[in-house]
């Protein structure tokens, strides 16, 4: 006995019942729970669709779909760590190694100006904002979303969510630095401050991929993660 299409339905809204909330994670469990019911059946075809379903859920264990949730966040955490070094990679390569070494040595320059250190913070205040206004946009585009019930995907969450903790730790990382450094940085010796502005070239350039290249490229990267992502989306 094959599952209806509303049957099939069901099985969507039982796995986001019990706490799973990405489509593709979903679309995985409700693979797995049609073809075990299926089979359940050929053994007991007196069973409903419910008891069949309950029985298939039972095998998971105490912890319902959390071990499975949990599995395939590690695997799209070493998913994203890929893109992520990918794409940072790209910035010693030919042309955008240019724009890397223009940083570093703008950085080494102001570094040796005196109170560079004021300069910077006023700098990260601004960028602060900036990026504060920008996360605010995207929050309220994925909140409506969530209100239309628009099928998420694991990456997807992903992206946003690195998004924001990274710029949260780069944000504290650099202001703590320059909050304990009681030195004025132009007084410091010429290795330190090389080392220093290679430091904050390395974050921002971390800090650009993670919270704008990557969720500009994120459709790309969907498409590329999930091959049904795009007629998904043209439902």
């Amino acid at each position: 006995m094959k599952l209806t299409e509303h049957q099939i339905e069901d099985l969507f809204k039982f796995t986001r019942k019990h706490y799973v909330y990405f489509y593709d994670v979903q679309s995985e469990l409700v693979d797995h729970l049609a073809n075990d019911i299926e089979e359940i059946w050929i053994e007991h075809s007196k069973l409903s669709f419910e008891q069949a379903r309950d029985k298939s859920f039972k095998k998971f264990g105490i912890f319902g779909f959390m071990d499975v949730v949990e599995e395939k966040q590690k695997q799209m955490n070493k998913r994203y760590r890929k893109i992520l070094w990918r794409f940072f990679k790209e910035w010693f390569t030919l042309p955008k190694v240019i724009s890397t070494l223009s940083i570093f040595f703008a950085l080494f320059v102001v570094l040796q100006i005196q109170n560079s250190e004021y300069i910077l913070l006023v700098s990260l205040l601004v960028l602060v904002i900036y990026d504060l206004i920008k996360q605010s946009k995207v929050k309220k585009k994925h909140k409506k979303a969530k209100q239309k019930k628009e099928k998420v995907f694991l990456l997807e969450s992903m992206i946003g969510e690195a998004r924001k903790g990274f710029s949260g730790f780069a944000f504290i990382h650099v202001f703590n630095s320059l909050n304990l450094v009681k030195v004025p940085f132009s007084t410091l010796e010429i290795h330190w401050l090389l080392l220093i502005a290679f430091s904050i070239t390395m974050l921002i350039i971390l800090f650009y991929v993670t919270a704008y290249l990557i969720p500009q490229k994120a459709e790309e990267l969907l498409e590329e993660t999930y091959p049904e992502y795009k007629i998904v989306n043209n439902l």
